[in-house]
């Protein structure tokens, strides 16, 4: 599935979409270059997990992860100043079942992460996106497919 963009606001609209669909184990890797628009989408995410303000939401580079409240919890990963990827290190593997997992930088940790919703954000113009999904498994691939529905 591949959709455009043409605003940052359509970017976090695209996201809050995503996220009302999201539940406690699902994960999405994004993919990008810097100032792709991941953290855009990620604060649309959070809106759609019920996160009260997307304001909050800033990219975890130094601090590797941060935690959003909602009626799923969201956790959001930064994995651009990680060399070496440990999933394990940074709680991963104990915190998935109780969130939502947002990583940004996902290829760092290829298919370590397992089942996943990838997310790839390509630039195409000052503000337009072209954002393309791509679905590892059954329940990434359900939730690819209510998001055409409400697209």
């Amino acid at each position: 599935m591949m959709v455009e963009t043409h605003s940052p606001e359509e970017t976090v609209a695209l996201g809050r979409r995503l996220g009302a669909l999201l539940g406690a184990g699902d994960v999405v890797g994004l993919v990008g270059d810097l100032g792709a628009g991941k953290t855009q989408f990620t604060k649309g995410i959070a809106l759609g997990l019920g996160v009260p303000d997307a304001r909050i939401v800033t990219s975890p580079t130094f601090v590797l992860m941060n935690a959003y409240d909602g009626r799923v919890p969201l956790r959001h990963y930064d994995l651009y100043r990680v060399e070496a990827v440990d999933l394990e290190s940074l709680s991963f593997f104990d915190l998935r079942a109780s969130g939502a997992t947002v990583i940004e930088w996902a290829e760092k940790a290829g298919d370590a992460l397992g089942d996943r919703l990838e997310v790839r954000f390509e630039v195409t113009g000052e503000t337009t996106r072209r954002i393309t999904f791509k679905a590892t498994g059954v329940r990434p691939e359900a939730i690819m497919k209510s998001l055409v529905i409400s697209h």
